[in-house]
């Protein structure tokens, strides 16, 4: 299929009184048209920060990108830009689902005059062609009701209710891609299926690509078609979602797929954590940075940093051992 957005060498820094960090350092991925891609890694990895870089949305200061950098979507450099170009591509083009709805939907405005808002701005829409639009939409993400919900305030939803209302204006102008950071952590586990299947449902059915940004790997197991996993501001690991569930060739990765409880496992197995905390950004040296939480490091994990190298069909990670590790070794150790 034909690549939508396509990023390379993509580095974001934050200038602070701490010294440099290093959000996002150097990754590259793409996404093709209507696929599901999933960005996984813990908090501070740089996942967040390299979808915020997609669409812009990096404060200057004190951050910037880089030059160097490179961020294309449907062939067009997004970084190019002027602030209007890529204010129309934002909501317009590419769509974003963020973490907590309640911070993003504004408390004071109807929810009606915020789906319709934004048609009527990228999509040349009347009043009432938005309204009827909105209306459909909220019946399209499983709101009831939809003709009175529309005149109700934020505070009016539920968190569950909220989140579908995100993803009604993530979807109000027929976008070509979604971005969902972290989509179901203020969720109980109930509603964060049904939050992902409703996603996965909509886009499969509008065409629409999706990025799904999370820190847990469990959850991404029946939504995405290919799962990257970030440390530290790179990718360490890539491939389709079966390479990287039963065949992990990166340490974290494997650290990551034994912290997540599984129903195949007898009862009494216990979860293994991963030992240490994640590294201070501002303080990176020349070697692995998972090399002080790993227990396969050796004494060239400390000399040099590992680069992406092909370990399967499509799959690739960065472990001078990648090919000598083990899913079910990790398991049992």
């Amino acid at each position: 299929m034909p690549k939508l957005l396509e990023v390379a060498n993509l580095r974001t820094q934050f200038h602070t009184t701490e010294g440099t960090v290093k959000a996002v350092d150097g990754i590259t991925y793409d996404v093709s048209e209507g696929e599901t891609v999933a960005i996984v890694g813990e908090s501070g990895c740089g996942k967040s920060v390299g979808a915020m870089s997609i669409l812009r949305l990096i404060p200057h200061p004190p951050g910037e990108i880089l030059a160097g950098s490179s961020i294309r979507f449907g062939g067009r450099d997004l970084l190019a830009m002027s602030g209007a170009e890529i204010r129309h591509v934002r909501g317009g083009q590419i769509s974003m689902v963020f973490q907590e709805p309640m911070t993003s939907l504004n408390p004071v405005l109807t929810i009606g005059m915020q789906l319709t808002e934004t048609m009527m701005l990228h999509m040349g829409l009347s009043q009432a062609e938005a309204d009827r639009r909105a209306v459909e939409l909220l019946g399209m993400v499983g709101i009831g009701e939809p003709e009175r919900r529309l005149k109700q305030y934020p505070h009016h939803f539920s968190g569950g209710m909220r989140q579908r209302v995100m993803i009604a204006l993530a979807l109000s102008c027929k976008p070509r891609l979604i971005i969902a950071d972290e989509p179901t952590t203020a969720l109980d586990v109930t509603i964060q299926a049904q939050i992902l299947e409703l996603m996965r449902n909509l886009t499969k059915q509008m065409g629409v690509a999706l990025i799904v940004i999370t820190h847990n790997l469990g959850v991404v197991a029946r939504y995405a078609e290919r799962v990257i996993v970030m440390y530290a501001g790179k990718i360490v690991e890539s491939g389709t979602a079966d390479q990287i569930y039963h065949n992990p060739h990166h340490p974290y990765t494997i650290g990551l797929l034994n912290s997540v409880p599984r129903m195949d496992l007898h009862r009494g197995k216990r979860l293994v954590p991963i030992e240490g905390q994640p590294p201070d950004l501002t303080r990176l040296d020349d070697g692995c940075s998972y090399r002080p939480r790993c227990q396969w490091a050796v004494e060239s994990c400390g000399q040099s940093i590992p680069a992406l190298e092909a370990v399967g069909d499509g799959q690739i990670a960065a472990c001078f051992r990648a090919n000598d590790l083990q899913l079910d070794e990790a398991s049992s150790a």
